[in-house]
C-alpha cells in the first residue's frame, strides 16, 4: 500500500498526531486537508532528509531492518524485537506479554480531548523537530521508537480494518528510503577504477559440488566418532576444489555458521552442508556416504543454480547475522561499480552486529565478503595503488534481486 492509500484508513487522531510532528498548519476537522498536506510534508526532499539525520544509530538500524524486508505487514511483537535488536547491547527477542499490552494501549486510536492535547505538548520538552530518541532497551524505549515511527507517518498499523496491530510501511516511501539511504552511504565510498587483476569464481561453487560428490562417490571416506572427515581424505578433497583452503587451526573458535563449519574450512564447510541439507549426502556406519539423490544429481552433472547456493548461504549464516539479508542488498547497490573494501565495510560496519569472537569488520571481511566472492557474488581485485576492491557480478545482481525476504528463513546449525 502507498502512503496515500494508508493515510486514507488513518483516523484523525493518527493524522493529527502526524501534523503536529511536521509542524503544519492546516484544519483538524478536515481528513482531506490533513492528508493533503502531510503528503506534501513527507515527501518534500530537505524535510525527508533533514529527519534522516536527526535519527539514532539505533532508529536507523531498526529503520533498515525494515526497509529491506519485503513482507507486507509485521505484528507487533516483531517490532519490538527489531527495536532490541537495533541496540546491540541487548538480545533480540519478541516482546514480552506486559511490553505488547502498554503499547496496545498507547496505539488504541482514541481521539484525544482538547485537554490532553494540551498536557502532551507541556509533557514534551523536546522541540517538535527534534524529538527525544528512546535509548536503552526498556520497555518504554521500545515503545517510544515505535511511537515516533508512527508520529512520522513511517509506520501504519490496522490499515486493512481486520487487525490493528499489524503495521506497515508505506511502499512508496520504502523505496525512497531505499535509494536516500543508499545515496547517504555512497558519499562515504572511495569508488576505483578496473583493476590491474581481479578474481571471479562465478559457478565455480557450483562446479565443486559435483566434485565433492564425485569424491565421495569414488572413495571409501571413514569418519570419526563426530562425523569429520580424516586429515588425509580432508585434504585430498581440498586439493581437488577449485579454490583451495587450509584446514581449520587447532584450537581456534569455529561455530555458528553452519553445521560442519567447525570442521572443515570456511568454503568447504559451506559446500558440504548444502550437499547434506540437499539430501546428497549421508554420514551413516562411520562413512560419507553418496545417497540416491546425490548419486542421481551427479549422474546428470546437472550444475547448482547459483541463486539456490545463495540462498542457502544467507539461510545458513542468519543465525549468527540476522540482518544479512538487508547488508546484502545494501551492497548490490553500493557495489554496483569497482569500491574499495575499507570504505565498503566502513559504511556498512555501524548495521553489523559482532558475533562471539567476530567483530563486525571481521563479520563483514570473512563472513560476507568472502563468502559473496566464493559464491560468485562479487569480484575482487587489487587497483594501481595496491587496495582491495569489489564490484557485484551480473550473477550476483540476478541472484540478489530475484530473491525475497520468504526464502530466507534461517537454518539451524544442526540440521
Amino acid at each position: 500500500m502507498l502512503l496515500a492509500e494508508m493515510l486514507g484508513y488513518a483516523d484523525i487522531a493518527q493524522l493529527m498526531r502526524i501534523a503536529e510532528m511536521y509542524r503544519l498548519e492546516c484544519d483538524g476537522h478536515s481528513k482531506h486537508e490533513l492528508m493533503q498536506t502531510i503528503m506534501a510534508a513527507a515527501l518534500e526532499k530537505n524535510r525527508f532528509e533533514a529527519l534522516l539525520d536527526g535519527l539514532s544509530l539505533e532508529d536507523e538500524r531498526f529503520l533498515h531492518s525494515l526497509l529491506f524486508d519485503d513482507r507486507d505487514a509485521f505484528s507487533l511483537e516483531e517490532l519490538l524485537a527489531r527495536v532490541r535488536s537495533s541496540r546491540f547491547d541487548a538480545e533480540a527477542k519478541p516482546g514480552s506479554p506486559e511490553e505488547v499490552a502498554a503499547v496496545r494501549l498507547e496505539f488504541d486510536p482514541v481521539v484525544p480531548s482538547p485537554e490532553r492535547r494540551t498536557k502532551r505538548k507541556r509533557k514534551s520538552a523536546a522541540p517538535k523537530d527534534e524529538p527525544a530518541q528512546g535509548g536503552g532497551s526498556s520497555a518504554s524505549g521500545l515503545r517510544e521508537t515505535i511511537s515516533r515511527f508512527k508520529q512520522y507517518g513511517w509506520l501504519f498499523n490496522g490499515t486493512n480494518g481486520t487487525n490493528r496491530y499489524l503495521f506497515r510501511v508505506p511502499e512508496d516511501l520504502k523505496e525512497r528510503f531505499r535509494d536516500v539511504l543508499a545515496e547517504r552511504l555512497a558519499r562515504r565510498l572511495v569508488y576505483a577504477g578496473e583493476p590491474l587483476a581481479y578474481r571471479d569464481e562465478q559457478e565455480l561453487m557450483a562446479d565443486d559440488v559435483l566434485v565433492l560428490l564425485d569424491y565421495a562417490a569414488r572413495h571409501v571416506v571413514p569418519l570419526t566418532q563426530d562425523g569429520v572427515m580424516y586429515k588425509r581424505n580432508l585434504l585430498q578433497l581440498l586439493e581437488a576444489l577449485a579454490v583451495r583452503e587450509e584446514p581449520p587451526a587447532r584450537g581456534s573458535w569455529r561455530f555458528g555458521y553452519g553445521r560442519r563449519f567447525k570442521d572443515y574450512p570456511d568454503r568447504l564447510a559451506l559446500l558440504y552442508d548444502y550437499c547434506h541439507y540437499k539430501g546428497y549426502l549421508s554420514e551413516k556406519d562411520g562413512q560419507l556416504r553418496l545417497t540416491e539423490a546425490g548419486a542421481s544429481r551427479l549422474a546428470s552433472r546437472a550444475i547448482e543454480e547459483p541463486e539456490e547456493l545463495y540462498r542457502f548461504w544467507v539461510r545458513l549464516y542468519r543465525a549468527a547475522i540476522p540482518n544479512l539479508p538487508a547488508i546484502v542488498r545494501l551492497i548490490e547497490r553500493l557495489a554496483d561499480r569497482w569500491v574499495t573494501a575499507d570504505s565498503l565495510r566502513g559504511a556498512l560496519q555501524p548495521f553489523v552486529r559482532p558475533f562471539y569472537y567476530d567483530d563486525p569488520a571481521s563479520v563483514l571481511d570473512k563472513r560476507i565478503f568472502a563468502m559473496m566472492v566464493h559464491l560468485g557474488l562479487l569480484r575482487i581485485g587489487e587497483d594501481e595503488n595496491g587496495r582491495t576492491v569489489l564490484r557485484l557480478t551480473r550473477a550476483g545482481k540476478q541472484a540478489i534481486g530475484g530473491s525475497g525476504t520468504r526464502d530466507f528463513e534461517p537454518i539451524l546449525s544442526g540440521r
